[in-house]
């Protein structure tokens, strides 16, 4: 399976989609650098993936840095902690029962990381608050899977939208399709649209 670690197969992408889409060759120059964003698989991305459901990139990151400077930013200190504690920080009740939840299943992250992106996706979206977003982004940032794809992401619903000049904003099925020329790179595909979203909107689309 093709991953991305470095900025050389984000360049080996981004030509891919220029050659494939005239869109992607006009508005790549335009995004300039896309960021690798790869980070430490293992509980600590999926501590953040759940941390960021819903919330801006600011919120997200306060909660972590209160949560890292508690010191409970490990399965065994979430278990460990009360919810008071882990309010204080910033978790809602149902995010601290996910993590609970998450923290309790022991989860064999090395295991994981060997599976195809289906496999880590069922045994991911089968923990609780893991949804198939949560799945995805783990795929992309985590894993650096080259071809993993977030087709109900808003933002980068939104970013096509106005890339692709489009009536209206493609829903899931609809960007999965459009996005079906981009493989073997729906991941560095996904990395451009929400630096273009940024680029449009002036504002993070994901953490």
């Amino acid at each position: 399976m093709r991953l991305i670690d470095a900025e050389a197969d984000l360049a080996e992408g981004m030509a891919h989609l220029a050659a494939v889409c005239p869109v992607w060759a006009r508005v790549l120059p335009q995004i300039g650098p896309i960021p690798l964003r790869r980070r430490p698989d293992g509980f600590a991305a999926i501590l953040d993936a759940v941390i960021s459901q819903q919330l801006s990139v600011a919120s997200a990151n306060a909660i972590a840095r209160k949560l890292a400077a508690a010191g409970l930013d490990t399965p065994s200190a979430i278990l460990a902690a009360s919810d008071e504690a882990l309010r204080a920080c910033g978790l809602s009740a149902p995010k601290i029962r996910y993590l609970r939840g998450i923290s309790a299943a022991g989860l064999d992250f090395d295991a994981l990381a060997a599976l195809p992106d289906d496999e880590v996706i069922a045994t991911l979206t089968a923990l609780p608050g893991i949804g198939r977003w949560t799945a995805e982004i783990y795929l992309m940032f985590a894993l650096g899977r080259a071809d993993a794809f977030c087709p109900d992401d808003l933002a980068l619903q939104e970013s096509a939208r106005i890339m692709y000049g489009l009536p209206e904003r493609p829903k899931g099925r609809a960007l999965a399709e459009l996005a079906r020329p981009w493989q073997p790179w729906r991941s560095v595909a996904a990395r451009g649209l929400w630096a273009y979203y940024r680029l449009a909107k002036g504002r993070e689309g994901v953490t």
